[in-house]
């Protein structure tokens, strides 16, 4: 097994664009973490470091004590799953996966057993003797994963090892990995922009934006208490509202204020707005934060106008125009508006954020797990 710890790590490419800066990252021995950001945010240039397939051009990496940076690729004791699967055409599903392990020598009984045990647990067993261009595409990722799954390696690696996939069979992959981690107890390191994932998959997220780690922390607090107003916005389906406004203090009381809108944010918020009246700030609120059974109540309804109503099957989106912005909720599907339609929702003010409106740094949470 092995902790992983990238300290000061950065890589600069010959044209000049650095796509880490300083990176120190401290991951535990077995724990499943997920690197996750936009395109170009440094995360597989992360994973790559870690496999072996770049080099960095500063800082230091290891394996529990023992120094990374000059070892090559293949004494890393790592696996990798890419999301272009890498199967060879011409083997069969039972040679793909025992390629690695012939390749270093291992006995053929031995390798026998890995790839029957491997084949077993992913399901795979009746297509041993197909070629990849016989199998689906879900099909063709297990392989892969049990190509893996048979080094039986310190550190497993996965590059957005879902994104080739449809819909329905992500979420039964997505279950069938956190089985396999459950499992192996081994490290992994995760690599994705998509937010369902990291969610479901990670012990703990680690938010990426052009090389620099915005948050790390579990999935409840990256999403509950977001560092940043990127952070917050990078996860929540549809994304989180923002309302921008200042902080006003009345009768003892912290509110955020609006136009003709006035919300009272709760007292658990005071210590750390307390003092900062007339400070200007995003009000953030996520889809769900609205209740539209729930009676409203003075300081915690949003008075609009319902300019969109999107059905998407158990839920419907609320397009809801408030003091000049545009907001989307995301309520029951009984919940019955029309378009046009002046009323009231009721806000779990408990649940709202607050950040500089100019840095978008969080005026509640540090970002610390």
């Amino acid at each position: 097994m092995a902790r992983i710890r990238l300290e000061s790590a950065g890589k600069r490419y010959p044209n000049g664009f650095a796509a880490l800066e300083s990176l120190s990252l401290d991951i535990r021995d077995k724990e499943f973490v997920v690197l996750l950001g936009p395109s170009g945010c440094g995360k597989s240039t992360t994973l790559n470091l870690v496999a072996g397939l770049e080099e960095l051009t500063s800082g230091s990496l290891y394996f529990d004590d023992a120094t990374m940076n000059a070892v090559p690729a293949h004494r890393r004791d790592v696996a990798m799953v890419f999301q272009s699967y890498a199967l060879y055409p011409h083997k069969s599903v039972y040679e793909n996966i025992a390629f690695g392990l012939r390749m270093r020598g291992h006995p053929a009984g031995e390798i026998e057993k890995r790839v029957r045990d491997a084949a077993r647990r992913l399901e795979i067993e009746p297509l041993l003797e197909r070629r990849p261009h016989q199998l689906s595409g879900g099909q063709r990722q297990r392989v892969a994963l049990g190509r893996a799954l048979v080094r039986q390696p310190a550190v497993f690696l996965m590059d957005e090892p879902l994104s080739n996939l449809d819909a329905a069979l992500r979420i039964a992959m997505r279950a069938e990995i956190k089985q396999l981690h459950h499992t192996m107890q081994t490290t992994f390191v995760y690599v994705t922009h998509d937010q369902a994932e990291a969610l479901t998959l990670a012990d703990r997220i680690v938010v990426m934006r052009d090389g620099v780690i915005q948050q790390i922390g579990s999935p409840e607090a990256i999403y509950d208490r977001p560092r940043n107003t990127f952070v917050a916005s990078f996860l929540g389906n549809p994304p989180i509202n923002y309302l921008e406004g200042f902080l006003r203090e009345k009768e003892n009381q912290i509110c955020f204020a609006r136009g003709a809108l006035s919300l009272i944010l709760p007292r658990q918020y005071s210590e750390r707005l307390r003092g900062q009246a007339g400070r200007p700030v995003k009000l953030g609120l996520r889809a769900e934060e609205v209740d539209e059974h729930s009676v409203p109540r003075a300081g915690e309804t949003l008075h609009g106008r319902v300019s969109s109503v999107l059905p998407v099957g158990s839920d419907q989106y609320l397009g809801f125009e408030v003091e000049g912005s545009l907001l989307f909720f995301r309520v029951g599907r009984d919940l019955r508006h029309k378009e046009g339609e002046h009323v009231a929702l009721s806000v779990n003010v408990n649940r709202a954020q607050i950040f500089d409106a100019s840095t978008g740094e969080s005026l509640l949470w540090d970002g610390s797990a």
